[in-house]
């Protein structure tokens, strides 16, 4: 971390939004692509296909899990070392994640493939939308790997604290995915019609050739990052720097596998009231990638700042970086959150034109999105802890915030109240508040107190 950055806290505002505002374009970015996908979906493929992608969508982030956790753990890793000005040890830290990453991308992708059906059924899927997500799903698994690897570079990046060519890269996404995306489902250009596995083939094809291409640009500007002999032989399971990795990527595979499980159970309880009610989820979910928007990336910008604080051994900027990006998450994501409550009738109808589906995502967004602010305090609070190397009780806290309470809350307020379904979105308000102050509590009770060090040293 530059000494500017240390002694001058406006200098440090300014670079943290400068770092942040890529990573919220970058998000936008990816939801309006992911959002035409729907659009096209819905409309031109009808509800039935929308409900196949939304049935999937749970198991497919349980097996995400693991990249993300991988990749949030490699991100503090590569600040820490890359803030301490040693650019061997970061090295070691891309090619050991990379090795990692590609291990464990060919497992999830097997095990995806083989056991979708089964997993659909467990999830109750309804009959009707069944053979279509099976399909998609199967594309999307056997090619993991490129996504995998494509995720874990993009950290990289941010951990060295460049943001914007993640976002230029995922331009270049977009657009490809865009482009493919009619082609492919509807068979232009003398191409087979592939309806809603075209879908899966353009999110293919982009990550592959944006891959690629961001290989290539990094070796041709002779990125630090790169993927050079020097990454190339330490493309192996090195104990010391694995067992780093895994410290912080466990939890954070453990939080996200919890949370991916938790949403496996809670489409159990939506597909009962029928596949309208299972589209809406998968809409609103979509719709809740922009409410969330603010939160994640402000995660994303606190975790990487502390751990390059971490490795300057600026332990002093800690404080002033949390302080910011809380500021930036109440004002951000209030005004976002502001707009979809206003506008949410217009917002919904641009992917559902059936008007049940409708009733129901509009319930979903009034009943929950006020508490994404709630939830993306809690996010500042525990990427700060994480990026410190703190993951076990912010993790115990989450994994029993989602299992003690939203669960059984979810069920018993579907199953035995007047509520019905919205009982379901109820519970998703009420556990981001109880984690809020689980989490609050331990931060202001023992982190405080803690002795900082980083994680990994010669």
């Amino acid at each position: 971390m530059k000494e500017t950055l240390v002694r001058d806290e406006k200098a440090l505002k300014k670079a943290f939004i400068s770092f942040l505002l890529p990573i919220m374009f970058a998000n936008i970015l990816q939801s309006l692509g992911q959002i035409f996908g729907m659009f096209l979906v819905g409309r031109h493929l009808g509800v039935d296909a929308l409900a196949a992608i939304s049935a999937f969508f749970p198991f497919f982030f349980f097996l995400m899990a693991f990249a993300i956790g991988i990749g949030s753990g490699s991100s503090i890793l590569v600040g820490q070392t890359f803030g301490a000005g040693n650019i061997d040890k970061m090295k070691q830290v891309v090619g050991v994640t990379l090795a990692a990453t590609t291990l464990l991308s060919i497992v999830v992708a097997i095990f995806g493939g083989v056991f979708i059906e089964t997993i659909l059924r467990i999830m109750q899927t309804p009959e009707n939308i069944f053979a279509q997500s099976v399909s998609y799903a199967r594309i999307l698994f056997f090619t993991l790997p490129i996504m995998f690897i494509y995720m874990v570079y993009t950290t990289f990046l941010r951990g060295v604290g460049d943001s914007k060519t993640p976002f230029i890269f995922l331009v270049i996404s977009v657009v490809a995915n865009i482009t493919f995306l009619p082609i492919l489902m509807f068979g232009w250009f003398g191409l087979p019609e592939l309806g809603l596995n075209g879908a899966a083939y353009a999110s293919v094809l982009s990550n592959l050739i944006t891959l690629l291409l961001l290989l290539v640009y990094l070796h041709k500007t002779q990125h630090s990052l790169r993927l050079d002999k020097t990454v190339l032989q330490y493309f192996r399971l090195k104990k010391d720097i694995l067992s780093s990795l895994l410290k912080l990527a466990i939890p954070s595979s453990i939080s996200m596998v919890a949370i991916s499980v938790a949403e496996i159970a809670i489409i159990g309880f939506v597909n009962v009231y029928g596949s309208s009610a299972t589209a809406a989820y998968g809409v609103v979910n979509q719709v809740g990638g922009y409410a969330q928007m603010p939160a994640m990336s402000i995660a994303i910008a606190t975790s990487v700042f502390v751990a390059q604080a971490l490795g300057a051994s600026s332990t002093e900027m800690i404080q002033k970086i949390r302080q910011i990006s809380v500021r930036l998450n109440y004002i951000l994501g209030g005004i976002i959150i502001g707009i979809m409550y206003l506008f949410a009738q217009p917002i919904l109808g641009l992917f559902i034109d059936h008007a049940e589906t409708l009733s129901i995502a509009k319930n979903y967004l009034f009943i929950t999105f006020w508490s994404y602010i709630i939830f993306g305090h809690m996010q500042t609070v525990t990427a700060t802890m994480r990026a410190t190397g703190v993951v076990l009780w912010p993790t115990i806290f989450l994994v029993l915030a989602i299992w003690a309470c939203e669960v059984p809350v979810a069920y018993f307020l579907s199953h035995h109240t007047s509520l019905e379904l919205n009982g379901v979105w109820a519970a998703y308000a009420i556990t981001f508040c109880v984690n809020f102050i689980a989490q609050y509590t331990y931060f202001q009770m023992k982190w405080k107190k803690k002795t900082l060090q980083v994680m990994l040293r010669d």
